[in-house]
């Protein structure tokens, strides 16, 4: 897809000096930037948690106030820890 874009000469100059010496398109480094922009946005999005619900009423009444240290024992007894 053809697009135009306003872009300082400075910043012109600089980036077909690049591309010259890489040799290079400027397009393959208007895309490489844009690409890293992408990734970086990807990169900073704040973390989600997804919502996992399931039916019941909670912990089971005898466990209603275990602690953590009990509660990890019960996961993994019978599993080598």
């Amino acid at each position: 897809m053809k697009t135009t874009i306003e872009i300082s000469d400075v910043l012109l100059r600089d980036i077909r000096e690049i591309a010259a010496r890489e040799g290079v398109t400027l397009r393959t480094l208007v895309e490489r930037g844009l690409y890293r922009v992408i990734a970086e946005t990807k990169r900073d999005a704040p973390f989600k948690l997804r919502r996992a619900t399931f039916k019941g009423n909670g912990r089971q009444v005898e466990l209603g106030e275990a602690s953590w240290d009990q509660l990890r024992d019960l996961v993994y007894k019978d599993r080598g820890a």
